[in-house]
């Protein structure tokens, strides 16, 4: 018996094949549309918990610029609200609500380049001991903030062909 798979081989050939003449580009590669997005933001520096997390994550997907040619500012804003209810009223799950609206402004000409809001949710269990709530609460915010991040990269990553100077 062979372990040679013409099947296998054939199928990975044409899709070879196909993948080569479908004309995709990569966003950041030569000649992408966010060719030249890395380094090009400056980002508000943050003012608490969730902003650190925020920027962090945006510093991570765009890089850091403390002298790019866009700043972005930024608002967070977070609301909880109780989503597990037992017969007996306790909440047993919580969920984490938030929204980032922000500008991306030319430092050069003030001109505002995008503008717009993002949101998201994350939760989180409630059961277990105060310290284990705690942990388990930060943890969910941050991953609001990373989603809120990301959600805000991608827009960026679309519409950066169309900032230029």
């Amino acid at each position: 018996m062979s372990s040679f798979n013409r099947r296998l081989f054939l199928t990975s050939a044409i899709a070879g094949f196909a993948l080569a003449g479908c004309g995709f580009t990569p966003v950041h590669g030569p000649g992408g549309s966010a060719e030249g997005l890395r380094g090009a933001v400056t980002i508000a520096a943050p003012n608490d918990e969730n902003g650190y997390a925020f920027v962090k994550r945006m510093e991570e997907r765009l890089g850091r610029n403390l002298t790019a040619p866009y700043s972005l500012a930024y608002t967070i804003t977070t609301r909880t609200e109780g989503v597990g209810v037992t017969p007996r009223q306790e909440i047993t799950r919580t969920q984490v609500l938030g929204a980032v609206e922000f500008t991306v402004t030319s430092v050069a000409t003030g001109e505002v380049i995008e503008k717009g809001t993002v949101s998201n949710f994350t939760s989180y269990s409630t059961e277990g001991s105060t310290v284990s709530t705690a942990a388990v609460e930060r943890d969910a915010n941050r991953r609001l903030m990373v989603l809120l991040a990301d959600q805000i990269t991608t827009r960026f990553l679309a519409t950066f062909s169309g900032w230029s100077e």
